[in-house]
């Protein structure tokens, strides 16, 4: 594509030209944020992160051939055989000309946005699977990574950057795919990586204290207001949203589209819950509800825990409904459809119940404890931990949660990266007082893991927290790989064998 042409995309107050080259004939064959990832006929975009800028990175893009540069100053030690192009904010600009370097991908897709503390990933799945099982060609982005057609990709974010989230775009436009199913994170929001985009639904799911903190948001106000821009900075249609959750109104009010509400014996809400009961089989820990909506009662199950997972379900109905998906279709969808991650149960040879989840803050953690107490376990055995290097004020949360909601806790690593696991594990344990629960520290995860199925016995549920559908370990600046189902599924096998 012709620089010209990228750039008229974007606002720009100079270019930076030494060397008077004629910018009318230079092809740009790829767009980038990655110096890695720059090469001859790249246009790289400086953009600034939590712990990194990218301007200190355009010396290395230089060096793989890459000659010109959208950047907010001119970034240093760059020869004069460049084109420099300056603009007030690179983030925005990255969005802009990945939007019209895929041509347009967005416009041409029906996207639904989902937002929230809890249940984004639940929620957006449960949509992903039920209007793919009814005939709509659906892709997902989020925490589980990409996923269309027979297509999976894993990525770092839970909403990637704005050039990624075009390029999967584009590539599901081509084979087919017609509607995108987002989870859309404050931090996304609040970085421009959704800059742009028109969602033709957006979802509210709930809203908790999180992610506050030195390198995401500075305090809880911050974090609701970056949430609500996607209502209403982004041209929304229609709102499904959690009238039970009490920040629900400043989220939605004075929005002039179509709103439809859910909630749990809610007068006000469009779809309501209740008669809400909670089963438990080998393998399978799950809770139906009845529907009240459009004047009719339906009775849905679904196997995941807890009454969250009825707001979740509630969530994915309203959305469906949208579509025009018969209620029939929705009750034989939603009880087939099995997460990755997500309450992930798998049965132990001495009939004990693994849940894999991805839990990883305090309001997660009493949650998912709750939920699972519900089902009368022998023990509830929770093995958690806290990653390394920021988000502290987490180690608090989880550590005095599990240490009053568990019957027994192994304390572990969880993404240490940086950070001695030991030192992790001995803050979250200082929250373990008088009254709490016994605990284990073993900071080698794997270890961990096998020690609880090893010490369970028949009627505990052992919950493994914080990792969910991640498949790595995060040590000292390098992914490992690790694998909690594949941890168990060989522990399995073994006793089989013997």
């Amino acid at each position: 594509m012709l620089l010209t042409e990228l750039l008229n995309s974007i606002e720009y107050t100079e270019i930076i030209n030494p060397q008077n080259k004629n910018i009318d004939s230079i092809d740009i064959v790829s767009v980038c944020h990655n110096s890695n990832k720059a090469y001859h006929s790249s246009l790289f975009v400086c953009i600034s992160g939590a712990l990194s800028d990218g301007h200190d990175y355009a010396l290395a893009a230089y060096k793989r051939m890459c000659r010109f540069f959208v950047a907010e100053r001119r970034p240093s030690n760059l020869p004069d055989d460049v084109i420099i192009v300056i603009t007030p904010d690179t983030r925005i600009a990255l969005a802009k000309l990945s939007d019209a370097f895929f041509g347009h991908p967005s416009k041409k897709l029906n996207i639904i946005g989902i937002t929230g503390t809890k249940g984004k990933t639940t929620s957006s799945l449960l949509i992903y699977n039920m209007l793919n099982a009814n005939g709509i060609p659906t892709g997902y982005i989020g925490s589980n990574g990409v996923s269309f057609d027979d297509y999976h990709f894993n990525t770092v974010n839970t909403t990637p950057e704005s050039y990624d989230l075009h390029y999967y775009m584009h590539r599901m436009l081509d084979i087919g795919i017609t509607t995108l199913v987002m989870e859309v994170s404050s931090q996304a929001l609040k970085y421009n990586r959704v800059h742009g985009i028109n969602f033709d639904i957006t979802v509210f799911t709930n809203l908790y204290p999180d992610h506050i903190g030195t390198f995401e948001h500075p305090d809880f106000n911050d974090y609701k207001s970056a949430k609500r821009t996607l209502f209403t900075d982004y041209n929304t249609k229609f709102i499904v949203y959690n009238a039970d959750d009490e920040n629900a109104r400043d989220m939605i009010e004075d929005l002039d589209c179509e709103k439809k509400g859910f909630g749990i014996e809610n007068a006000d809400a469009d779809y309501k819950a209740s008669r809400i009961a909670f089963f438990r089989s080998p393998g399978n820990i799950g809770v139906s509800f009845e529907c009240s909506a459009e004047e009719k009662k339906y009775p849905l199950s679904l196997s995941f825990p807890g009454e969250f997972s009825v707001y979740n379900a509630m969530t994915a109905i309203a959305v469906c409904r949208k579509f025009g998906i018969s209620f029939d279709s929705i009750i034989k969808t939603m009880q087939k459809v099995r997460i990755k991650g997500r309450f992930e149960t798998m049965e132990l040879p001495n009939g004990a119940t693994v849940v894999i989840d991805y839990a990883h803050n305090g309001v997660s953690l009493k949650a998912a404890l709750s939920a699972l107490r519900v089902y009368n376990p022998n023990r509830l055995i929770c093995l958690f931990g806290s990653v390394g290097g920021r988000t502290q004020i987490r180690r608090a949360e989880l550590g005095l949660v599990a240490s009053k909601d568990a019957d027994f806790c192994i304390i572990t690593s969880d993404n240490p990266d940086n950070e001695p696991p030991s030192a992790i594990i001995a803050e979250i344990a200082s929250y373990f007082t008088a009254g709490s629960c016994p605990y284990v520290a073993i900071p080698d995860r794997k270890k961990a893991i096998i020690y609880a199925l090893e010490n369970s016995d028949e009627g505990d549920i052992i919950l493994l927290a914080g990792k969910g559908h991640e498949t790595y370990q995060l040590i000292a600046g390098e992914r490992e790989h690790f694998s909690e189902v594949e941890i168990i599924n060989d522990y399995c096998y073994s006793k089989k064998k013997n």
